[in-house]
């Protein structure tokens, strides 16, 4: 079985196109400063949104808005500074990836680290990916005690 071809009838690309678009559609909330029903109203009517899981984009844009407060709280010990100073789209990343720690135990702990990577890779700074894989490697240490192994 290919991870295409699942039995729970999730498509894993269409999922990472959703994470893709709701980086971008987050950054757009937090630096447009418009609602979040805009922001998921303006992204679904794009074209290439028919190839993403769009169930999936808006769980993570309604999540990442009802939980910020929260999530904010949770990745603070793990920063380096002020969560508004880091890099918007790291921020944005860093939130998706929190809410999918905390919020969607259904996706392991591996598949979120590594999908935070990878968008960050395509759309933050040189090396932003690395800081994104070490927040959040603590991170699941703390939220996903149970499926993240133990390490100093």
């Amino acid at each position: 079985m290919t991870a295409a071809h699942r039995n729970d009838g999730i498509d894993p690309a269409a999922r990472t196109r959703a994470r893709r678009r709701a980086v971008q559609a987050l950054y757009a909330w937090e630096l447009g400063g418009n609602a979040m029903h805009k922001v998921i109203e303006d992204f679904r009517s794009e074209q290439d949104m028919q190839i993403a899981d769009l169930e999936y984009f808006e769980d993570l844009l309604r999540g990442v808005e009802a939980h910020c407060k929260e999530l904010d709280a949770g990745l603070t010990p793990f920063l380096d500074r002020d969560i508004e100073r880091v890099d918007p789209i790291e921020r944005a990343v860093l939130r998706l990836a929190a809410y999918e720690l905390r919020h969607r135990l259904d996706v392991p702990y591996r598949v979120v680290l590594n999908e935070a990577v990878e968008v960050t890779k395509r759309f933050g700074a040189d090396q932003g990916h690395t800081y994104v894989n070490g927040v959040l490697d603590k991170l699941a240490r703390q939220w996903r005690a149970a499926e993240s192994p133990a390490r100093p």
